[in-house]
């Protein structure tokens, strides 16, 4: 089993006056996605449990996923990692400031089990290169060292330009506040 993607080459322009420069660009070629119903049928297979108990479990599963996670819980999805709910937000420097007008984002944070990154990082990657007018150039499989990225521990990841491990600026300044009016300072992640 391998990991397929496809490195496109496209013209990349870096500002409205360059002429720009053409790159390969990579993507995953994505499979179709699986419905529900295919991933039901699939798993009452496996475990020889009847579709219909199967959609029963499937779909009482999901509420108590949702139900928890939305109280602030990391909730185990089996086989997979864990899933919160997390935001992303200004810090303030006076607990006066705080205020819900402070937060940016909410997102769903998922972490991967360890044998789940561990199954990812040894799985090969089939790179097929297309060049700009859609032939085939190269194949390519890769021998890169499979690092797998951590949303939980973002300041150990490769290319991380100085965010912090919370995900907040370590300059203090904020993306969303460039003009520093006081409201905010750096972004920070609060889960």
């Amino acid at each position: 089993m391998a990991l397929k993607v496809k490195a496109v080459e496209k013209l990349i322009k870096f500002d409205k006056e360059s002429a720009g420069t053409y790159r390969y660009v990579m993507s995953p070629e994505l499979y179709i996605p699986l419905t529900q119903a295919k991933v039901i049928k699939e798993a009452a297979l496996r475990s020889g449990v009847s579709r219909g108990v199967m959609q029963a479990c499937w779909d009482a599963a999901g509420e108590v996923i949702k139900a928890w996670a939305t109280e602030g819980h990391s909730v185990a999805l089996p086989g997979l990692g864990t899933m919160r709910f997390g935001l992303r937000a200004k810090s303030v420097d006076d607990v006066n400031k705080v205020k819900t007008g402070l937060i940016t984002t909410r997102r769903i944070i998922f972490t991967p089990s360890t044998e789940l990154k561990e199954e990812l990082a040894a799985t090969s990657v089939q790179i097929t290169c297309y060049d700009r007018n859609g032939n085939e150039v190269k194949r390519v499989t890769s021998a890169d060292d499979g690092e797998v990225e951590d949303p939980e521990n973002e300041s150990t990841n490769s290319g991380n330009n100085g965010s912090t491990e919370n995900g907040g600026s370590q300059n203090g300044s904020s993306n969303d506040n460039p003009g520093g009016n006081g409201d905010g300072g750096d972004d920070s992640e609060e889960g």
